[in-house]
């Protein structure tokens, strides 16, 4: 069973992860360099220490939300749902995961990256690139996230049930 609140958890780590990668993306998007096309990254020189470090401060909140935001949907169904099952904490922590995964691919990656490609996203000397229009590797990065959100939400949901009932 999924209590209502599943939906709210999933709904507030889509608006907290997005905000997270928009301000990263607005402040510099080199921040963001691992996550774009090969062919982009290669034009560029690497990340600078300096942008090394600061991706590191980014990616502390994020992984947070990330990890957090599931563990906490998982933990609030347990409460509301004593008897919750393995299955049903599983599901409660995969459903936060996967709607952000989905966001992330659909939205974010394939509708703002892709189609859109507003300048904000495109670094200085890249202009035009085909990279900045394949959707073959935003797919390939969604079924990672689709991996990764299933052994999370495995390990969330074991986590989950050690709470007393």
């Amino acid at each position: 069973m999924v209590p209502w609140t599943t939906g709210a958890f999933a709904a507030g780590e889509i608006v907290a992860l997005s905000a997270v990668l928009l301000a990263m993306g607005l402040r510099n998007p080199r921040l963001l360099l691992q996550d774009y096309p090969g062919d982009v990254r290669a034009a560029v020189p690497p990340k600078t220490a300096a942008e090394r470090r600061e991706t590191v401060w980014w990616n502390l909140p994020f992984l947070c939300l990330l990890f957090g935001t599931p563990l906490a949907a998982a933990v609030v169904a347990r409460l509301q749902l004593p008897a919750l099952s393995f299955p049903g904490a599983f599901t409660n922590a995969f459903i936060v995961m996967i709607a952000f995964d989905l966001f992330d691919w659909l939205v974010i990656d394939w509708l703002v990256f892709c189609t859109l490609t507003p300048r904000f996203v495109v670094l200085p000397g890249t202009e035009g690139m085909a990279g900045y229009k394949d959707h073959a590797m935003h797919f390939r990065g969604f079924l990672v996230g689709l991996g990764l959100a299933l052994a999370a939400s495995a390990a969330i949901a074991g986590l989950t049930l050690l709470l007393p009932a």
